[in-house]
């Protein structure tokens, strides 16, 4: 299907689902009179929503806009971990579970708030004692463990900055934004689990901070003596070391500034170096807090299940800083839904009572592959709402969630947003908004979005442009670490004043909003941003490889899947196992999620005689639009035919 019939078909979408009443009634939000009270007077709406925040001073006012920087609650004081942990050990919730963790192998573990304060003062201690300050970079690079969160509120606690590295990424890329934020000090774990097997991680950490700024490795013990490390002397410590000579006592939290920075996330640029994406305090907090309440509907008594990874803003927003301010219980998962059978989240669902369910497309087309028989064998009736993130669901997925799992009684939140904008900005509010399979609705109230042409111009119904955020909100990102200049041209540089997601999408005649994916060059393999540049440099650096192109085409699963046109160096022939060695070479210079699905060798890349690279051809040869058999590739004379059909179009 072509994407004009892929529009088509969506755009021509006449399902929909209206929350059921028993629902309406129970909501957090039934009057839809917030819409336009938030339009009206945003000031007033986000001053409101703060105060859900315990403040140690009071804002003096609410924003302060010079494009494209905001301030947000200027005057104010406050700390996110004492937010997310310590004001609910003053109320009922003291012994309520915070986070419920299930390990892959099937360990357990149940903090409580009052368990987890504990264990975020003592690594807060722990960090201070190896003297990192307030303002310092801590980099994370962890599985998914309850020290994962700990480590993070710990930096919260300080006041220092964490920056959480993905698990599957590989030394090459830790070390590249070890470098980047100037991080002290690294926390790591002796190695992590996945689908039964080891991951090296302390291996990948030992090889990431030579020659950096790193001055002191903190190492979780998850797998033990299996995972066969070596402790280097005067650098590396042992968490649990740490944690069993910490004092005891309450850890006084940090009065932050409410523009302090919180935390850096890197995210796939579409040239050069991943950017460190930066989130202050304040803002971010009300953000993620604020959206817990209306799109996620939280009651004190949900179970939330949030499957993303924490080296993701999924898991930083919505399995830790969301759920743990709104006082929320969590589950968090440490391995992959098919690990030991296909049922893995249905048992964790079911085993734990879950309420609410998070999770990607690529995972629900993944759920569709298998067979509904994995979620028929367990009961979900503790369910009563379903979300989705990453990327755009389409209808038959989106029907299928609401068929099998959620039982054809849950609203679907199928939420839009990304690392820059801190929380879901685009996503029905359950009890109120007629959803349709597909869409993400409305923008969330509080959030300003149109769709535009190329001259910034609203379109009509019907018609479809870039999607723009045109008023600036509380958990926009501030900046990019070390480079605004990036910061404002990358987002602030098409449109004077007004935000570019980079994401194109289209207005319905209802004037819902239908996301079509990204305007720009970075591909979304199940949810996973990947910057084309960052694999053509990964490819490039390989002896082998003159030049090399990256696009993502369609994959039924995945979303998007990575596909490589390669150029050899003279005298190098292409074979079989010189695509396997390229595919783990880009692997090893980024991680797993960037490794190529199929590499192409071609005698030439396309280019316009500007020298610039005709993507929209290497497109239509990665979907089989043109020509069958890639393998002519490697003639010259294809290539330049296929520039010849193309010279009018690009």
């Amino acid at each position: 299907m072509s994407p004009k019939e892929q529009l088509d078909t969506l755009l021509h979408e006449s399902r929909t689902f209206s929350p059921a009443e028993s629902f309406r009634q129970q909501a957090n939000f039934q009057d839809e009179g917030i819409y336009e009270s938030a339009l009206q007077d945003p000031e007033a709406f986000w001053s409101a929503q703060a105060q859900e925040l315990t403040w140690f001073e009071d804002f003096e006012s609410v924003c302060n806009w010079e494009p494209p920087h905001a301030q947000w609650f200027i005057g104010g004081k406050l700390n996110a971990a004492y937010n997310c942990v310590d004001r609910h050990t003053l109320t009922h919730r003291k012994n309520k579970a915070a986070i419920i963790w299930e390990g892959e192998p099937g360990d357990s573990r149940v903090l409580t708030y009052d368990m987890l304060r504990r264990e975020v003062d003592k690594a807060a201690y722990a960090l201070r004692e190896l003297g990192v300050q307030k303002g310092d970079r801590v980099t994370i690079y962890l599985p998914m463990v309850p020290e994962l969160p700990i480590s993070m509120l710990a930096c919260a606690k300080i006041g220092a900055i964490h920056s959480v590295v993905f698990g599957g990424f590989s030394a090459q890329a830790l070390r590249d934004r070890i470098i980047d934020a100037d991080s002290k000090l690294l926390i790591t774990a002796d190695a992590g689990w996945r689908r039964g097997k080891i991951v090296p991680l302390k291996a990948n950490a030992d090889e990431a901070v030579v020659d950096t700024p790193i001055e002191k490795v903190i190492v979780v013990e998850r797998v033990g003596a299996e995972a066969g490390i070596t402790l280097h002397e005067g650098r590396d410590v042992r968490w649990q070391d740490l944690m069993a000579s910490a004092p005891t006592s309450p850890y006084p939290a940090e009065p932050m500034d409410s523009e302090d920075y919180l935390f850096l996330l890197y995210t796939s640029g579409t040239t050069g170096k991943p950017k460190g994406i930066v989130h202050s305090t304040a803002g971010y907090l009300t953000g993620v807090n604020t959206s817990m309440r209306t799109v996620f509907d939280l009651k004190d008594n949900d179970v939330f299940f949030c499957t993303a990874d924490i080296g993701w803003i999924t898991g930083h927003t919505y399995l830790v800083y969301g759920p743990l301010s709104a006082g929320g219980t969590v589950v968090m998962y440490e391995g992959s839904p098919d690990f030991p059978d296909r049922d893995r989240y249905w048992e964790i669902a079911e085993k734990y009572g879950a309420t609410i369910l998070y999770t990607a497309p690529t995972s629900i087309r993944m759920f569709m592959k298998w067979g509904s028989q994995y979620v028929e064998k367990h009961d979900l009736s503790s369910l009563r709402l379903l979300g989705t993130v990453g990327e755009p669901i389409n209808p038959e997925a989106w029907m299928w969630y609401h068929k099998y799992v959620g039982q054809e009684r849950c609203p679907i939140v199928d939420t839009w947003w990304q690392t820059e904008t801190g929380c879901a900005m685009i996503a029905p509010l359950p009890g109120l908004i007629t959803t349709k399979p597909g869409s993400a609705t409305r923008p969330v109230p509080g959030i300003a979005v149109d769709i535009v042409d190329e001259d910034g111009n609203s379109v009509p119904p019907g018609h479809g442009g870039y999607l723009v955020i045109t008023k600036p909100w509380p958990s926009m990102l501030r900046t990019v670490w070390g480079d605004d200049e990036r910061f404002r041209n990358t987002y602030f540089g098409k449109f004077e004043g007004i935000y570019l997601p980079g994401d194109g999408a289209h207005l319905d005649e209802d004037g819902y909003i239908w996301i079509l994916g990204r305007i720009d060059d970075v591909i979304n393999v199940s949810g996973h941003r990947i910057g084309t540049a960052e694999v053509e440099s990964a490819l490039v650096a390989h002896p082998a490889v003159a030049e090399a192109a990256v696009i993502g085409r369609s994959h039924e699963v995945k979303g998007q899947a990575i596909t490589a046109f390669v150029t050899l160096r003279e005298g190098i022939a292409s074979s079989d196992d010189l695509v396997t060695e390229l595919k783990q070479h880009v692997v090893e210079r980024i991680g797993a999620m960037a490794r190529p699905e199929e590499i192409l060798f071609t005698a030439e890349l396309p280019k316009t005689r500007s020298g610039k690279i005709m993507r929209r051809l290497l497109r239509d040869i990665g979907e089989g639009r043109v020509i069958g058999d890639t393998t002519t590739l490697a003639d010259p004379s294809v290539v330049e035919a296929l520039k010849a059909q193309y010279k009018d179009q690009d």
